[in-house]
């Protein structure tokens, strides 16, 4: 049988695995086995999966994935976001829809210590959601307000989904993190206008909150922001100029993170250990996740699929315009159903060679644009993962709520990716600056 066929089938094992409820990670490993041994023998599967689960396990590039994500944990034990969407209320809580207009800037400045999207949308979830209760916000706009919100987190550096597409693509950590800042800032700001025209068109959304003094807004400074600061300029800081490696940073920015929480007595010993068993369940699944899609990856290269699909790009002779939304619409759709992590790892093999490779695009602006488009999947129903944790936030929703009020906020991140299409020097031209062309 052709490879190509072989790869196309080892594909749909891989999907109709996935509907009957396997987790992503032995999906991937299971049909990449699958298609390694018919496409050479049992023994070289075996040799071959093996090798590549050894591999990934011990590769030091994969330790910075456990130092950023315990950061993250910490900084949501500590109940920094708390403090942070206090002071982003005080500060634009007056517009209508304050509330809503205040996660979305808490959720950005979480973001520049914590690259989880669970862990965003389950800090500022926990916090925005009741006080969005008390003043009578409709459950549509203030449920996916906050799924919507928590995806800043995954441009806002340190993010995971960066890390992941770093160490897929083999690119620069420190520049990926560069160009997620000012699309998490385009996201933010765009969030922010939809939910400002959703309340303007309807007030009973969102009401107005009270007007802050200058004097209440200083006082609320010190309840996150101080600790964001040291931290994203220890941390991230040395990063881009060159003092730490990843890896390294993300020990820093961690320790730092501590023992400033520690010293605020903003961290115990309960908190501690929850946020190490945390870390150590996400960063196993996130390990395992790697390995499966290695083992995938592999089966997918012998199977030539990306080679054939940068022959058959290049043989209807279609404009680069038109093979982009193709990619996106791809993503989009798969993303529906499954998870923005898993997604990155199985199609970056895939579409990279042929958008880097074939067309000569720049492989941090196409980082810049699946991550984009990979967390369009996370708030996008029917298995949007920021719905679910937001759905577990607050037991009471109904879920059709969340639903009905996440479109306007899918529309805002497409709006996102196609400006950053237009305009490719949103995400290049900050890496550009520091790092050089």
């Amino acid at each position: 049988m052709d490879p190509t066929i072989v790869g196309l089938l080892g594909l749909i094992v891989f999907l109709a695995m996935l509907f009957l409820g396997m987790p992503v990670s032995f999906a991937m490993l299971l049909s990449g086995f699958w298609g390694l041994w018919y496409l050479r023998s049992a023994d070289a599967a075996f040799n071959l999966v093996c090798k590549d689960i050894f591999i990934q396990f011990s590769a030091y590039s994969l330790t910075v994935v456990p130092m950023f994500v315990f950061m993250g944990f910490v900084a949501y034990y500590s109940g920094i976001g708390a403090g942070l969407f206090k002071l982003s209320y005080k500060v634009i809580g007056h517009f209508r829809g304050g509330l809503a207009l205040a996660a979305q800037l808490a959720c950005a400045i979480f973001g520049a210590i914590c690259g989880s999207l669970a862990a965003s949308v389950a800090t500022i979830g926990t916090i925005a959601y009741p006080e969005m209760k008390k003043f009578n916000y409709a459950d549509s706009l203030s449920s996916a307000s906050i799924a919507a919100g928590a995806s800043i987190g995954s441009l806002i550096p340190p993010s995971v989904l960066f890390i992941i597409y770093g160490i897929s693509a083999e690119q620069s950590i420190g520049r990926l993190f560069l160009a997620g800042i000012f699309p998490g800032i385009l996201l933010t700001l765009t969030n922010m206008v939809v939910i400002y025209i959703l309340c303007r068109r309807n007030p009973q959304l969102g009401p107005a909150g009270e007007r802050s003094t200058l004097k209440d807004i200083v006082a609320a400074l010190n309840e996150g922001l101080i600790e964001v600061i040291i931290v994203f300029v220890v941390s991230l800081g040395g990063l881009f100029i060159g003092w730490f490696s990843p890896t390294e940073a993300g020990a820093v920015g961690a320790l730092a993170l501590l023992i400033v929480t520690a010293v605020q007595k903003k961290m115990d010993w309960p908190k501690l250990k929850a946020s190490l068993l945390d870390t150590t369940k996400l960063s196993a699944m996130i390990f395992l996740l790697i390995a499966g899609a290695t083992v995938f990856g592999h089966f997918f290269a012998l199977s030539r699929i990306p080679a054939n699909l940068a022959t058959w790009v290049t043989m209807f002779n279609l404009p680069n315009f038109v093979v982009i939304m193709l990619i996106i619409l791809i993503y989009f759709l798969l993303g529906m159903f499954i998870d923005s992590l898993a997604l990155i790892l199985l199609t970056v093999p895939i579409f990279y060679p042929l958008i880097v490779g074939t067309m000569g695009y720049d492989p941090i602006w196409f980082g810049a644009i699946i991550i984009l488009v990979a967390v369009m999947g996370a708030i996008t129903p029917p298995v949007g993962l920021n719905l679910f944790i937001m759905k577990s936030v607050a037991p009471s929703l109904a879920v059709s709520s969340i639903f009905k009020g996440v479109w306007p906020f899918v529309l805002a991140l497409l709006f996102c990716i196609i400006l950053i299409i237009i305009f490719p020097e949103i995400a290049i031209w900050l890496p550009q600056v520091v790092y050089g062309s």
